[in-house]
């Protein structure tokens, strides 16, 4: 695929990475830091920082598209598949979404499907380095095929849900499904 097919409508491609966030850039203190997984699984899971960053790492190449309108090509995250969470999570039957939660009370949900997709990663790293705060780091969810407001920074819990439960952008009018090829910037 050429750059030129690679450019959802309406969006402008730039070698920057903006920073764009609502509040402030949270502190991290891995001592303290831990991630969550719970809602209808089998095994909730608890995690420190040191227990994260044992799970099995992958890397992804992928393009990142703003609701604003600017896109950047070729991006190289690694971090954990979101696949890897499920295995240990166990989900249950009937667990259809999942909500993701971020430092200040910042949420998104996604749907469990879009969420098994290969490319999506709780990312630590970003281009070989390790993710800066101001884009996320210690860990931001990845979600290439949504804008990204769908990529959460400073997760700290996934929940899985049967009912979806609309985030923080969504409760304020943009897009549920935040797709950028149909342009869906707004509900």
């Amino acid at each position: 695929m050429n750059e030129e097919e690679r450019i959802p409508p309406g969006q402008k491609v730039t070698e920057k990475f903006p920073v764009l966030h609502e509040g402030s850039v949270p502190e991290f203190d891995q001592k303290e830091w831990d991630f969550r997984v719970e809602g209808l699984v089998e095994n909730s899971v608890t995690m420190s920082w040191k227990e994260f960053r044992d799970l099995p790492k992958a890397k992804a190449v992928s393009d990142f598209h703003c609701v604003t309108g600017w896109s950047r090509l070729e991006n190289e995250w690694e971090g954990v598949r979101f696949r890897e969470l499920v295995k240990l999570a166990s989900p249950k039957a009937n667990a259809r979404f999942v909500t993701v939660v971020a430092e200040g009370g910042y949420t998104t949900s996604l749907s469990l499907e879009d969420m098994m997709d290969e490319d999506v990663l709780l990312a630590s790293q970003f281009e070989g380095e390790p993710l800066p705060p101001e884009h996320g780091g210690p860990l931001r969810l990845v979600v290439p095929k949504k804008y990204a407001y769908k990529s959460a920074k400073w997760v700290r819990k996934v929940v899985f849900t049967e009912e979806k439960e609309l985030g923080y952008w969504e409760k304020r009018g943009y897009s549920d499904s935040a797709d950028p090829w149909k342009e869906e910037r707004y509900s």
